[in-house]
């Protein structure tokens, strides 16, 4: 196959070959499958034209179970603070969907487990490489700021996210919108007046971008 589109393409064609393979390597991947408590299925949407991608932390069960990420409660409280609908959110020619963690590590004392540390170091650089177009990057939970913020990363999360200029334009970091975070929503009105208009605004520029 060669590429009809000349200085158009911007590489997505070469991408787009490159990138197909590699998902479907990663759905076969038995990294961690000694630490799982299940068999691995990992969840990655992705593709060469997006221009956002989405890094949480890693699946819950009911994404385990159906293999459609941020399917939860969890999602439906993204997709509002995005302003988007299931359609706009899944349209994978322009968003990649890319946790942390791809399989469900399993319930701990207090919650999912923490995303395995070997699934990101082994991935995503080459995921990132096969996406020449995204534009920005939401960062959402401690996990995924941790691995992309590496040093600029503050002390605590909110601190993060209250920071969230310092990271512009390349990334935008949120906090996890489960419903176990609801108290820290109430304790920090700021991220409701400031920082979600804010996102809003920064996500229109960039999904209204023709490719």
């Amino acid at each position: 196959m060669v590429c009809t589109r000349g200085a158009r393409c911007g590489g997505r064609c070469l991408n787009s070959r490159r990138i197909f393979p590699l998902v479907e390597e990663i759905a076969g991947c038995r990294l961690c499958a000694a630490d799982l408590p299940h068999e691995p299925r990992p969840v990655v949407r992705a593709s060469a034209s997006a221009r956002l991608l989405i890094v949480g932390q890693a699946p819950g069960r009911r994404v385990h179970e159906t293999g459609i990420p941020w399917n939860d409660p969890s999602g439906n409280q993204l997709r509002a603070w995005l302003q988007m609908s299931p359609e706009q959110f899944y349209d994978e020619s322009r968003i990649a969907i890319v946790p942390t963690a791809f399989c469900y590590p399993g319930t701990g004392k207090s919650g999912d487990l923490p995303p395995h540390p070997a699934c990101a170091p082994q991935w995503h650089p080459r995921l990132i490489e096969a996406m020449p177009s995204v534009t920005l990057t939401l960062l959402i939970g401690r996990y995924a700021q941790a691995y992309y913020l590496r040093e600029r990363c503050k002390p605590t999360l909110t601190e993060t996210v209250a920071g969230f200029r310092e990271h512009l334009p390349h990334y935008f970091p949120l906090p996890h919108p489960s419903p176990r975070n609801r108290l820290w929503l109430k304790r920090n009105p700021w991220f409701e007046s400031d920082v979600l208009p804010a996102l809003r605004a920064t996500l229109e520029k960039v999904m209204s971008h023709p490719d």
